[in-house]
């Protein structure tokens, strides 16, 4: 009787352990997916600008950046003029091409 409760106690010790290791490696490989995710939220931004063509039309675009990468240039409805053709845009050329 006393070695059945021996072996019990010792088969409880062996999967408490099991399950501890077992969920600890999930709880931290969560965290660092976690933290990775937040990384990349923090890290993306939106901004609007003006992108003009060789006829200086030119027209107001949403560009979400995620870093330095663009994911996505959504162009804004109404948000358009046509400069004449004299006319000389004041950014300088890498604000001009400088998406993100």
């Amino acid at each position: 009787m006393k070695n059945i409760m021996k072996i019990i106690i010792l088969v409880s010790i062996i999967i408490l352990i099991m399950a501890g290791i077992f969920f600890l490696n999930k709880s931290i490989t969560a965290n660092a997916i976690k933290q990775q995710e937040n990384s990349e939220i923090l890290n993306t931004y939106t901004h609007t600008k003006a992108i003009c063509n060789s006829s200086n039309f030119c027209q107001d675009n949403e560009i979400i950046c995620q870093g330095s990468e663009i994911k996505s240039i959504i162009p804004l409805t109404g948000a358009v003029i046509q400069h004449s053709s004299d006319w000389q845009d004041p950014r300088a050329e890498e604000e001009r091409n400088k998406l993100c």
